[in-house]
């Protein structure tokens, strides 16, 4: 019985990987810093460097629509600044 309840769970479970990049025209002076740093170092190849975050989040559901639904409403009210950020949602 356990470990038919440890098998549920792990069946419910739905894993998820969000990046989240500033727009194309906001200013990443974060990534210039990091850039200019890198050049410095002799990495003079380097054309472009913008910064971001990434999370990978793990829900409690076996529906994939419901649970995107989920992360995506997740997305817009806590880890997505939508002025200036734009976000992409992948299952994994």
């Amino acid at each position: 019985m356990e470990k038919q309840f440890r098998l549920n769970l792990k069946k419910n479970k739905l894993k998820f990987s969000v990046t989240v990049t500033l727009k194309k025209d906001v200013l990443d002076p974060q990534g210039k810093v990091v850039q200019n740093t890198l050049v410095n170092m002799g990495m003079s190849n380097l054309k472009n460097i913008r910064q971001g975050k990434h999370f990978e989040i793990e829900v409690d559901e076996n529906d994939t629509e419901v649970a995107q639904k989920k992360i995506d409403e997740m997305c817009k009210k806590l880890l997505v600044n939508l002025i200036i950020e734009d976000y992409k949602i992948n299952k994994i």
